[in-house]
């Protein structure tokens, strides 16, 4: 009797590959917890900001302080800039549909570009701007009182929603072997990077503004006062510019940390199909949601239709993944160069 043909397996759906047999990628947090957390930052912040922003603008009214002026713009515009980054938050996290195969990750660095947009044009401008008018054409102030206390208690709650984007940013550093600094700069969550910057720059502004408060009535002259709005209006434009940079690089697509890069490779050659990998782009299209497309050489000698079972399999043990939204794999040539990790 002739052979019966002999039986070919469909390769799996990620959605039918068992989670432990997923491939790790050494990503930052993922899932719902990741995306609970960046919300509970931004919500922190926004209160946060529209509490100190009232108080501030009362302030600078009674004292008539340039350098509560300028820390005023800048506490409306953080407050304008947390709901920014709430729809960011939210808008990157739809599912993928039929037009947005990958998902809408990217929304998140548009929605955070305008955020950093908003901070440059509503706070540092207006700063600056107001610093250079007030050392024209400038005014005593008083109530310093007032004033010194409501700056005292915009430390406090700025502090406190600075150390909420410390404590989500501590654990998610370690997992990525970066130290705080560098992982909230390079990291692939826009509203981690924006409230810790623009609430690190808050801090600064207010030492800024009490500095320029406390001389404005120690000297009797407006200037420092003046200078205090001006320094506010830079170290916002200098944070804004930073924001701005990120999300363009993200935007534009950008590649993983070269040290996660390393790693994906040494993952993928322990699998017992791969032999080698001569090509790998792992690029960033979302907060920690990445895509994968490389070359690969299987093990053994298959033929044709058997090698495009195991690279679709291959393919759906990758984008089983959390952070993976797809995963393309084609076939290594023999001259070309082994990657190594």
């Amino acid at each position: 009797m002739p052979a019966e043909p002999e039986e070919q397996v469909l390769p799996a759906r990620s959605d039918q590959v068992p989670a432990e047999a997923a491939l790790h990628f050494p990503m930052e947090q993922t899932g719902q917890d990741s995306g609970s957390e960046s919300g509970l930052t931004v919500a922190i912040a926004f209160a946060a900001n529209l509490v100190i922003a009232i108080a501030k603008s009362i302030a600078a009214m009674l004292t008539g302080s340039a350098s509560l002026v300028a820390e005023a713009a800048h506490s409306w515009a953080d407050t304008g800039n947390e709901i920014f980054l709430v729809i960011a938050n939210r808008r990157s996290r739809r599912d993928p549909d039929a037009t947005h195969p990958h998902g809408f990750g990217r929304e998140a660095y548009v929605w955070s570009m305008f955020a950093a947009l908003g901070l440059f044009i509503a706070g540092a401008a207006v700063s600056v701007t107001h610093g250079v008018q007030e050392l024209i054409n400038g005014e005593e102030a008083g109530d310093f009182i007032i004033g010194y206390i409501v700056l005292a208690v915009s430390f406090c709650l700025e502090g406190t929603s600075f150390l909420q984007s410390v404590r989500q940013a501590k654990p998610e550093a370690a997992s990525m072997h970066r130290d705080v600094f560098e992982h909230v700069l390079e990291t692939s969550d826009p509203t981690l990077r924006a409230v810790f910057f623009e609430d690190s720059a808050a801090l600064i502004g207010v030492l800024l503004a009490g500095g320029g408060l406390a001389l404005h009535q120690i000297t009797g002259s407006p200037v420092p006062d003046a200078i205090g709005s001006i320094l506010v209006g830079l170290v916002l434009g200098v944070v804004a510019l930073v924001l701005i940079q990120r999300n363009r690089s993200f935007l534009i697509g950008q590649e993983v940390d070269p040290r996660v890069r390393s790693e994906v490779i040494a993952a993928l050659l322990e699998l017992p199909e791969v032999t080698r990998i001569t090509y790998l782009r792992l690029e960033i299209i979302g907060p920690k949601m990445v895509t994968v497309v490389g070359d690969v050489d299987l093990s053994g000698d298959d033929t044709e239709s058997h090698v495009a079972v195991r690279l679709r399999a291959l393919e759906a043990k990758i984008s089983a993944s959390p952070v993976v939204v797809g995963a393309v794999l084609s076939l290594s040539s023999p001259d070309e160069e082994s990657l190594v990790p």
